[in-house]
């Protein structure tokens, strides 16, 4: 799924590029959208890391020549193993070569495996190469890590093994407007897609690119319980910053965690927690630029 692209996809994918050029060949990534678990068990299907526009662009970052995203539904669930081989494998994509998992199990059932690759391989003249068990639980591990450090607002940890910051998508929607009313006012975002990891709630150093600059940000997630019970809310006080963003889709990128999310008995409290927050961020930003 190479949910993340991170720094254990990224030994792969280099493996990938290798081979293709040794063998005079094409590099392409094959992926499916949704998520398998997103169509078998809705009830069940993991929060993503990147949605499929975003796993887009990073895998394209990499060098590879070609990125194939498959639908995945419930009929292609059912399609039989060597079929999905020869008619999309094979037929399709005029495979030479194929690098893959030594775990991987794939057809209706998941009934093959790495064996039956090979076997079919020999049938239809491609080879296969196994990526170690090693490198296939540090690739697991790598997103269950990042994946936990997000949920825990620990973003170092998640920046470690991504090897990238954390960033998410969203547009500019009104929102009640109070932080203007004690000289923080803020953007409010809708986010892009359901299925994308949020961060645990909390207040974050972050930023965006707007009309090509980039502009720091102190970030909110979570339900302002200073003002009674609400939903979930995300938004940034960009520093420096006052042009109408309303209707705008940006893209937000995480680089400091600076408190878990806090009541506070009055407004006032709450406005100084922000002053607070403020020093620690452009003492951050200084350190950084």
């Amino acid at each position: 799924m190479f949910d993340g692209v991170h720094r254990g996809h990224q030994s792969i994918l280099n493996r990938l590029k290798e081979a293709a050029l040794d063998n005079n060949l094409e590099s392409l990534v094959l992926t499916f959208f949704p998520h398998p678990r997103m169509v078998l068990t809705p009830n069940n299907a993991p929060k993503l890391l990147n949605t499929i526009e975003e796993k887009s662009f990073l895998l394209k970052k990499t060098g590879i020549n070609h990125l194939v995203i498959h639908p995945f539904s419930m009929d292609f669930s059912q399609m039989e193993a060597e079929d999905f081989v020869k008619h999309i494998l094979v037929d399709k994509l005029k495979t030479k070569k194929i690098i893959i998992g030594y775990d991987h199990r794939f057809g209706k059932n998941r009934s093959a495996d790495f064996h039956d690759l090979v076997r079919f391989g020999e049938k239809y003249g491609f080879d296969v190469e196994k990526i170690s068990a090693q490198t296939v639980d540090e690739i697991s591990v790598s997103s269950t890590k990042i994946r936990t450090a997000l949920e825990k607002g620990d973003i170092h940890i998640a920046k470690e093994y991504l090897g990238y910051d954390y960033f998410f998508s969203g547009t500019v929607v009104h929102g009640k407007k109070i932080g203007r009313t004690i000289g923080f006012p803020t953007a409010n975002f809708e986010i892009d897609e359901t299925y994308k990891l949020i961060p645990a709630n909390g207040i974050y150093v972050v930023y965006s690119y707007i009309d090509n600059q980039k502009v720091w940000g102190m970030m909110s997630i979570g339900t302002n319980p200073t003002l009674g019970d609400n939903p979930q809310t995300i938004e940034v006080n960009y520093l420096d910053f006052n042009k109408d963003l309303y209707g705008q889709n940006l893209t937000i990128y995480m680089a400091e965690k600076i408190r878990d999310e806090a009541t506070f008995i009055s407004l006032d409290e709450l406005k100084n927690a922000l002053h607070q927050d403020l020093l620690y961020t452009q003492n951050y930003i200084k350190h950084v630029e």
